[in-house]
């Protein structure tokens, strides 16, 4: 995850890198490889909250891996999600874009802490199905934000503007972990695989003694992505809270959306939590989640902000 503050010290590297690069450049050769079309596979895009108002969930078809083109929708499918009480939501495609949605109103909530939730879906003579469960959430505290001037001009955003921070503290008891989201101007942004944000308590991964304590310092300002905010920006964050494999599917994401250069592993679909019920029936792709989440946005105001380090 990028951090403005981690650029400076990234300069050095960076022109490293370009001297190695540039020394084996007169090495490269162009090849074009063939590689063999499998069959198409479900992919399920859906991920439902405590939050008041419709839920969707997207289905679309895999491609093959040279093919830029729009992801084919999957249209006619039949999609309901069941909690553990037994109340079944069901979702409709109304707009024939395989966007599936639980059209509920503002003051109508699915999503509710403790509750699991079931996903089926049936398309054609297919039936896949997935499971997830609502954990509890922290809420945030504070959104402060400190003057910062850099050294350089950068390729995005002011030369000097302002670092957004959060603050919430995780609860007491280990295995509590979060998926982090930046909001601009009112709205949550993720525009990258590889900007993805989770935390194990209150820290990046299990093992670190964070139980209970105030989300450190990266993870804080993680809601500064590779640009300053400037004075007057609606800044702030969500906090999502995940269960554990939910945490390791988005890891897994974020390290296959940043594998590359001399040193990439071979590339590989993230296991997904969703099932074809038949086991000779062609596996899906994708993710079913389920999030509660605290939210909190502030206006940046040079009078209030705190000075720099």
């Amino acid at each position: 995850m990028k951090n403005i503050k981690a650029l400076t010290a990234k300069i050095t590297l960076g022109l490293l890198s370009c001297v190695l690069v540039a020394g084996l450049t007169g090495c490269e050769d162009v090849i074009d490889l063939e590689t063999a079309q499998g069959p198409a596979q479900l992919v399920v895009d859906g991920w439902i909250t405590n939050e008041a108002g419709p839920q969707t969930i997207k289905l679309t078809w895999s491609a093959a891996y040279f093919d830029n083109s729009t992801p084919k929708p999957v249209l006619g499918a039949e999609v309901t999600v069941t909690d553990n009480v037994g109340t079944i939501y069901e979702f409709k495609d109304s707009a024939s874009n395989g966007q599936y949605v639980w059209s509920g109103t503002t003051k109508d909530t699915l999503g509710r802490i403790g509750r699991s939730y079931t996903l089926r879906i049936k398309n054609g003579e297919d039936v896949y199905t997935a499971s997830n469960e609502i954990k509890r959430v922290p809420k945030i505290d504070s959104i402060v934000y400190q003057k910062e001037t850099l050294p350089f001009k950068p390729d995005k955003g002011p030369k000097e503007g302002y670092i957004a921070s959060f603050y919430a503290r995780d609860f007491v008891g280990e295995g509590d972990t979060y998926w982090i989201k930046p909001v601009v101007n009112g709205k949550a942004e993720v525009n990258k695989a590889t900007e993805l944000t989770i935390a194990y308590d209150a820290a990046f991964n299990a093992g670190a003694p964070s139980d209970g304590l105030i989300f450190i310092l990266p993870l804080r300002q993680s809601i500064t992505k590779d640009s300053l905010y400037s004075a007057g920006a609606s800044v702030g964050a969500e906090l999502h809270s995940i269960t554990n494999e939910a945490f390791e599917f988005i890891k897994q994401v974020s390290a296959q959306a940043s594998n590359g250069g001399l040193f990439a592993t071979p590339i590989t679909n993230v296991k997904s939590n969703v099932k074809n019920t038949n086991p000779q029936g062609i596996r899906p792709l994708g993710y079913f989640g389920a999030s509660a989440v605290t939210r909190m946005e502030t206006v940046i105001d040079p009078a209030k902000a705190r000075p720099e380090d």
